[in-house]
């Protein structure tokens, strides 16, 4: 036990020294702090309407301006924030938790199983998040859950092509055939050696699919098929300030400007995970 946590915390020291980690991560914690924080406080109610106060420039008042229903966008951000990573992160934990077991049992397995279920997986992959979402959403309406499974179905391919090409890789090697040799069945092995050997891999395709599903979450919303009012969105938000770009052009700004910075931070992350994981994309920065 002792010399696990010593593993993490030589890991978290490595990490930290990354810069392109520590950029990531500060930018990450920052919209996360903001996310947690709307849900104790906001400057402003976001299903309130102001008549009055529609379409006001940024202002000590108001940082980011109004809205054509007078709902301060600041307010809309911090709150759309915690949408767009609960979609995400459930969608991710979706496809993590299924797509790896069933990418470990078809290396493990080989054979038809592995045939299968990786055709299996190109018939998912025929079907793109945006338009799974368009089918579920004809069945069952469209919502926030609905986005979330559509997300989460597309993401379980990505991981368990992923989590098989590792374990393909680890199967031959010494420690797996001496592993055999004491009489440990492919379950007990995938468990104790190719899971923690293939974590690395699944950590870092984690924070991309991460940063994907908040553009997807974003791209759903946008039309229609994501969170719905008086819920905000900040793919909701880009689609409100279409048509008002030249009056008031902050109103696609700042969500756009959102949606960048989160995806830039949790891209930095997964690089710098990367680097720090594997020696051989290790790099000075």
């Amino acid at each position: 036990m002792s010399d696990g946590i010593a593993a993490d915390r030589h890991f978290l020291a490595r990490a930290f020294s990354n810069r392109s980690f520590l950029a990531g991560f500060a930018i990450t914690a920052l919209v996360a702090a903001m996310a947690l924080l709307s849900f104790a406080w906001t400057p402003y109610d976001v299903t309130r309407l102001v008549v009055a106060d529609r379409m006001l420039p940024p202002s000590a008042a108001h940082l980011f301006g109004t809205d054509q229903f007078g709902r301060d966008v600041l307010s809309m951000i911090m709150v759309g924030a915690r949408n767009s990573i609960a979609v995400a992160l459930v969608a991710v934990g979706i496809g993590m938790g299924i797509g790896v077991p069933l990418g470990c049992w078809a290396a493990a397995r080989g054979g038809y199983v592995d045939d299968a279920l990786m055709r299996l997986n190109d018939v998912v992959f025929a079907f793109p998040a945006l338009l799974s979402a368009i089918m579920i959403t004809a069945v069952f309406g469209p919502g926030a859950v609905n986005a979330i499974i559509a997300i989460g179905i597309f993401n379980i391919p990505v991981f368990a092509r992923v989590a098989r090409a590792g374990a393909l890789s680890l199967w031959p090697r010494e420690f797996v055939l001496a592993a055999r040799a004491a009489g440990k069945g492919k379950a007990q092995i995938t468990v104790e050696h190719i899971l923690p050997n293939i974590a690395s891999l699944l950590l870092v395709q984690g924070t991309i699919q991460f940063a994907l599903g908040i553009l997807a979450e974003a791209g759903l919303s946008y039309i229609g098929l994501g969170a719905q009012p008086p819920m905000p969105s900040w793919g909701r938000m880009l689609f409100d300030a279409q048509t008002r770009m030249i009056v008031a052009p902050y109103l696609a700004i700042v969500p756009g400007m959102a949606i960048a910075i989160t995806v830039l931070g949790l891209n930095l992350i997964g690089d710098g995970i990367a680097d720090t994981l594997d020696p051989k994309l290790r790099r000075r920065r």
